[in-house]
C-alpha cells in the first residue's frame, strides 16, 4: 500500500538521508521562556543525580543500584535480596506512574527529566555552542579544512567531552558498587583494582560515544519509550502540538510579507520560517503532527513564539495542547483511562506501604537440616537439628543475639556462638538444636514459633517445622 504524499515523512527518520546514511543534525541554540524553565529543572536534577550516591540517610546511601549483589537503596531505604519483591513492586509503580504521565502529558519525561536529554542538551550541547558557536558556525566549521582553528576547537571540545564522560562514569559506578567502595578504590589507586579500572574505561567510552556521536539516535532508535508513547497517546493527551487550524487556514502556510493583511488573504499564521525545524534536537518538523522522534523539549514553542512576536501575530501557534483542544476546542479532562491508571497506582502504593510497614530490620530463616530425622534424648525429649541464617539490614551492629521458643515449652541450643553479634549489613549463620518434651508434640510435623532476641528485646519471629514420632500425636 502506497503512503499518502502528506505522510511520506513517516517512512524514515529525520536523521537518515535519502542514501540511508546518518544525517548529522545542527540544532539552533534554543532560547525563551520554556528553555529557561528547563535549565532550572535540569540543573536541579543534575545536582541530585551527581550527589545522590554520596548522600547518606541513617548511614545508608541515598540511592544505590547494586545489581550484582542484588542490593538496592532507594531514598535511603535498603532493599536486600530477601526484599526483592518490594523492589519489583516499586519498579512496577514507577512504570505505571510513567504510563500515567504519558497518557496525560505525552513524552514530557523525555524532554524535561530524562538523564540522556539533560546531559545532551544542558551539558554537552552547551559546551559545543560555547566552543564552536551556533548552528551556522558549526556547519561552516565542519566544512572547513583541518587548520589550526578547527584542530583547537575540535580538540578542546573532545577533551572536555571525554573528561565529563569520565566523571559521569565514576558517578555511575558509585550507584552500582556504592560510593564508599568507589572512594576506597580511588584512595587505593587504579592499579590496585584493575577490573574496576577496566569497567570505568568501558563506561567512559560508552558515555563518550553516546554524547559525542550517537546523540539523538538514543531517543529515536535505542529507547523503546518513543514507540511506547504511540500506543499510549490519544486525542486527549497534552503534547507539544502545532495548531494546524490556525497555522494553515484556507490558503495554507506562506512567507511573511510586510504590511500584509493575512486574515484577508486567508493565509495561515505559519510564516514558513523553519525556525521550529532548525531548533529541534531530533530534526523533525513539528508541523507534520505527532511523531515518535518528538521528545517534548519545547524548543520549537520558544522559537515559534519568538517569530510570532516579531511579526505581530498571537503566540501559541505551537503550544502544549491536545488534538481535541486544537480541533474541537475541548479543555483537558480526567478521562476514564487516567482514572483507571490512578486506581492501579493507588492500589500499588497501598500494597507497597503496607509491605514496608511490616518489613523488619532483621531477616530470619530457620530450616531443618536437609535429610535429618528427629533424635530421642532420654525417654521424654525429642531433638531436631536446624540451620539458621540472620541478615542485619541496618547500618548498626545488633548485639547479644539469642533464640527462644515462643509456641512450645522446650529449649534451643546453639552449636556455637551463644550470645553472638551481627555486624552492620552483615550475615550470621550456623546450626542449632530444638528440644521438646514428648507431651508437647501433638503431630508428627509440629509448627514451632521461634523468637530472635537482642538482649531482652524481641527483634524478629519465625516459624519452622518440628518432626516427631507418630505415636505422640
Amino acid at each position: 500500500m502506497e503512503t499518502p504524499e502528506n505522510e511520506v515523512f513517516r517512512d524514515s527518520i529525520a536523521t537518515i538521508n535519502e542514501d540511508g546514511k546518518r544525517s548529522w543534525l545542527y540544532p539552533k541554540k534554543p532560547s525563551g521562556k520554556f528553555y529557561d524553565y528547563r535549565k532550572w529543572v535540569s540543573y536541579g536534577l543534575l545536582a541530585f543525580l551527581l550527589a545522590a550516591p554520596f548522600i547518606k540517610v541513617n548511614g545508608n546511601q541515598f540511592i544505590m543500584i547494586n545489581v550484582l549483589e542484588r542490593r538496592f537503596n532507594i531514598l535511603g531505604f535498603p532493599f536486600w535480596p530477601q526484599d526483592f519483591h518490594l523492589f519489583v513492586i516499586m519498579m512496577i509503580i514507577g512504570v505505571v506512574f510513567v504510563i500515567f504521565f504519558t497518557v496525560a502529558f505525552g513524552r514530557i519525561f523525555c524532554g524535561w527529566m530524562c538523564p540522556q536529554t539533560i546531559f545532551m542538551e544542558m551539558v554537552f550541547r552547551r559546551i559545543e555552542y560555547w566552543i564552536e558557536g551556533d548552528r551556522g558556525k558549526q556547519i561552516r566549521l565542519d566544512k572547513q579544512k583541518w587548520d589550526a582553528e578547527k584542530i583547537r576547537k575540535k580538540g578542546t571540545k573532545w577533551f572536555l567531552f571525554a573528561l565529563i564522560s569520565f566523571i559521569i562514569a565514576n558517578v555511575f559506578l558509585a550507584y552500582l558498587i556504592g560510593s564508599d567502595q568507589l572512594l576506597k578504590y580511588i584512595k587505593d589507586g587504579p592499579l590496585a583494582h584493575l577490573s574496576t579500572l577496566i569497567s570505568l574505561i568501558i563506561f567512559t567510552s560508552v558515555f563518550y560515544f553516546v554524547f559525542a556521536w550517537f546523540r539523538e539516535q538514543v531517543c529515536i532508535i535505542a529507547c523503546p519509550y518513543g514507540r511506547l508513547q504511540g500506543v499510549l497517546l490519544d486525542d486527549k493527551s497534552i503534547i507539544v502540538a502545532y495548531d494546524h487550524k490556525r497555522g494553515e487556514k484556507e490558503e495554507g502556510r506562506a512567507l511573511f510579507k510586510k504590511n500584509e493583511d493575512r486574515a484577508a488573504t486567508g493565509k495561515g499564521d505559519c510564516i514558513d520560517c523553519f525556525q521550529c525545524v532548525h531548533v529541534c534536537p531530533t530534526g523533525i518538523d513539528i508541523r507534520n503532527g505527532t511523531q515518535l522522534e518528538c521528545v517534548n523539549c519545547t524548543a520549537c514553542i520558544d522559537a515559534c513564539d519568538s517569530m510570532m512576536e516579531k511579526v505581530n501575530l498571537p503566540k501559541g501557534l505551537i503550544r502544549y495542547a491536545s488534538e481535541d483542544n486544537i480541533t474541537k476546542g475541548k479543555k483537558f479532562e480526567f478521562s476514564a483511562r487516567l482514572k483507571g491508571y490512578t486506581a492501579v497506582l493507588v492500589i500499588l502504593l497501598g500494597v507497597f506501604a503496607g509491605m514496608m510497614f511490616l518489613r523488619n530490620d532483621v531477616e530470619a530463616r530457620v530450616l531443618r537440616l536437609p535429610g535429618s530425622l528427629y533424635e530421642h534424648k532420654g525417654e521424654t525429649i525429642i531433638s531436631n537439628v536446624y540451620t539458621y541464617k540472620l541478615v542485619n539490614k541496618t547500618v548498626v551492629p545488633i548485639e547479644d543475639i539469642s533464640f527462644k521458643l515462643m509456641s512450645h515449652k522446650g529449649t534451643i541450643s546453639l552449636v556455637k556462638n551463644d550470645g553472638f553479634d551481627i555486624q552492620k549489613e552483615g550475615l550470621a549463620e550456623g546450626t542449632l538444636f530444638i528440644e521438646l518434651e514428648t507431651g508437647a508434640i501433638k503431630s508428627d510435623k509440629e509448627r514451632v514459633e521461634i523468637g530472635i532476641y537482642s538482649g531482652d528485646d524481641l527483634i524478629e519471629t519465625t516459624t519452622t517445622s518440628f518432626l516427631g514420632p507418630r505415636s505422640y500425636k
